[in-house]
């Protein structure tokens, strides 16, 4: 079983001036100790359903550009990107400028965007949910079409382009891998069944996420899609510190489904948390699977 540390709050320490050696100490740990993955949150106000809006938070992409020149080996993403928030063209440009720049370890994580507080803040198109996800299915057609030998244009209903040129191209081959996060079970997984190399789903009852899971095997039945060539990662809601035996069983459970990444979310001080995470929890990880 693999483990990602999904870094979600710049509040802790408090000091903004420490935002930055927070963040860069608490990616080297994880990557020296052997989480799989690094991954941040794609939102510019923090989300006010756990937390205050007015609290600090950083741009997801620039903030991964500097975690990867920190790093040397972890896959790097968000978790996930916000459809509505970049032009499909211009973020395959980003994404495969993160791929090059940390040698091959982008990887694309994208939702149908659902924040309109910030939306509407910032001065981002609020749409329809319907409407998000036509944007996000082309967006994902988009990013694929930038991703390979066609330059050509993309005619779709939301977006046109007249080329699809992406020079350099992605170090990593064919091309970063994708992970749609959601579990919702008409759109969301029928996407990940016709796109994606990974969905992301929230960990919970051990029945939901198997139902969730046999939805998504439905999908792929129906696509032609092979069910086992998807990557299965959950977000963990067990605290891997606080209650370390019941997080164990909880990852047991969730590789017996097919799980073989867990996000873990820090609820401590982050270095503290990456520095225990790493050495009380990741050799016993290992063994899982």
């Amino acid at each position: 079983m693999k483990l990602g540390l999904h870094y979600w709050s710049f509040t802790t320490p408090p000091e903004p001036g420490l935002i930055t050696p927070t963040l860069a100490r608490t990616a080297q740990i994880a990557d020296e100790t052997g989480f799989a993955a690094f991954t941040v949150m794609d939102h510019y106000f923090q989300m006010d359903a756990v937390a205050r809006a007015e609290e600090p938070m950083l741009e997801a992409y620039t903030t991964l550009g500097y975690v990867a020149a920190k790093t040397e080996r972890m896959a790097l993403g968000v978790l996930v990107t916000g459809v509505m928030y970049r032009y499909p063209g211009l973020l395959a440009k980003i994404v495969t400028t993160l791929d090059v720049l940390s040698n091959g370890r982008a990887r694309l994580g994208i939702g149908a965007s659902w924040y309109e507080r910030e939306q509407s803040g910032l001065g981002v198109p609020v749409v329809p949910v319907g409407e998000r996800f036509e944007r996000l299915e082309e967006t994902l057609q988009i990013c694929l079409q930038m991703w390979s030998e066609d330059n050509g244009p993309f005619e779709g209903r939301h977006y046109r382009l007249t080329e699809t040129l992406c020079v350099p191209a992605p170090i990593r081959r064919p091309r970063p891998p994708i992970m749609i996060g959601g579990s919702g079970e008409k759109k969301t997984l029928l996407l990940v069944a016709r796109y994606a190399d990974s969905c992301n789903l929230f960990g919970g009852d051990t029945d939901e996420l198997r139902h969730k899971l046999g939805v998504l095997r439905s999908h792929c039945e129906a696509e032609g899609r092979d069910y086992d060539s998807i990557e299965k990662t959950v977000v963990m809601r067990v605290s891997p510190l606080d209650e370390p035996d019941a997080f164990l069983a909880t990852a047991e459970e969730y590789a017996a489904l097919g799980a073989t990444e867990l996000q873990v979310t820090p609820d401590r001080h982050p270095v503290e948390f990456a520095e225990q995470v790493g050495e009380r929890l990741l050799p016993k990880l290992a063994d899982i699977g």
